[in-house]
């Protein structure tokens, strides 16, 4: 018997390191599809055709086997549909490709420089001090400084004996995250709208892994605008709407009053200048023609009332459309926030560099 092997290169990857690659391109496709199974897999089809992304060693076929096996996707009628642990693998997907593309630096964790009254226990001890909670109390050096002092046979603990586990302060964050799915968030044939929700996905997996006690809502505004469960997030898509920031920034003001949370803020992704708002009658009054004063000064009382009400605004632009830089550059001076220009492949980057940034603020007062 022989056997034939392949010459090994630096760029070899093993059969599970390209079924993980595999996957990958898989999730990717299915954001982009807003969760159609079947597009995706027809998408697959295209690039094996062009690109031989398959082999006999791993072919299509298998993929999807694969796919089902580990309850990504199933089959029902004839058709493919995504799973709930189809949703989280695209999550963590997401998660693993915006931060791959981040830069190291002294700032990476959400910890502030604090230790204090917090939830998180360090390995360090200190002396108690009254107020300290008494379920910090390390009772390994508890015992050992009794001992110390009176020995063994007249054994007996003092307050001078305790200690206790240091806390770290933890900050919380609730954030909303505002998703522009008007019609010019894929005008002229470029895909703006996959990348806005790949950062979403990769936003809600992060805080489910690490901050389960934030708060994250994400609003998607068109004409109007809605509050969406982030189990839907794979499967949205924009459609023939204006631009309404001002009913995204009342919705999204309007959740974060009801958090008791410190740190609130609004990140908010578009690629275009506000260009309808609702009447006191409730009619939409629409002008896609330049800035027009009235959608623009009602726009700019929201982001002043939310930097009233302590609710920071980061506005992500991944567009240069010179309108919508003017009305930034405006909200972000009434709102004092940030602002940002972006390309869609570094718009991950700047969302996450952000968001770990703000939860590190401590507020007094």
């Amino acid at each position: 018997m022989r056997f034939h092997y392949s010459k090994w290169r630096l760029d070899s990857k093993t059969d599970e390191q390209r079924l993980e690659e595999l996957m990958s391109l898989f999730s990717y496709l299915l954001v982009k599809s807003d969760g159609d199974v079947d597009e995706a897999i027809e998408w697959l089809k295209q690039l094996a055709e062009e690109h031989g992304i398959f082999d006999e060693d791993m072919t299509l076929a298998d993929l999807i086997e694969e796919l089902k096996k580990r309850g990504i996707i199933e089959e029902i009628e004839d058709m493919h549909a995504l799973t709930d642990k189809g949703v989280q693998r695209m999550r963590l997907d997401a998660l693993r490709e915006i931060f791959s593309s981040l830069k190291k630096g002294p700032e990476g964790s959400h910890e502030t420089p604090h230790t204090g009254s917090g939830i998180e226990r360090l390995s360090e001890t200190k002396k108690y001090r009254f107020g300290d909670q008494p379920t910090n109390i390390d009772l390994t050096s508890t015992l050992r400084n009794a001992m110390k002092r009176d020995g063994i046979d007249d054994f007996s603990i003092k307050e001078d004996d305790l200690e206790v586990y240091e806390t770290e302060h933890m900050s919380s964050c609730a954030t909303i995250l505002m998703l522009d799915i008007s019609h010019s968030m894929v005008l002229y044939g470029e895909d703006r709208i996959t990348p806005a929700k790949q950062v979403a996905l990769a936003m809600s997996e992060l805080i489910r892994q690490r901050f389960p006690k934030d708060y994250l809502a994400l609003v998607v505004f068109g004409d109007e605008a809605k509050l969406v469960s982030l189990s839907e997030l794979p499967f949205l898509s924009v459609g023939p709407y204006h631009t309404n920031t001002r009913a995204g920034l009342q919705m999204a003001r309007s959740l974060l009053r009801r958090c008791g949370n410190v740190n609130k803020q609004i990140f908010m992704v578009t690629d275009g200048k506000p260009s309808a708002m609702f009447e006191s009658s409730g009619r939409l009054y629409k002008n896609p023609f330049g800035l027009d004063p009235k959608i623009v000064n009602k726009t700019l009382d929201e982001a002043v009332q939310c930097r009233r009400e302590k609710i920071t605004i980061s506005t992500f632009m991944i567009a240069r459309d010179p309108y919508l830089v003017n009305f930034v550059e405006e909200m972000t001076k009434a709102n004092r926030g940030r602002a940002y220009y972006s390309s869609l492949n570094k718009l991950g980057e700047f969302v996450f560099v952000d968001y770990l940034r703000n939860r590190k603020k401590k507020f007094t007062g």
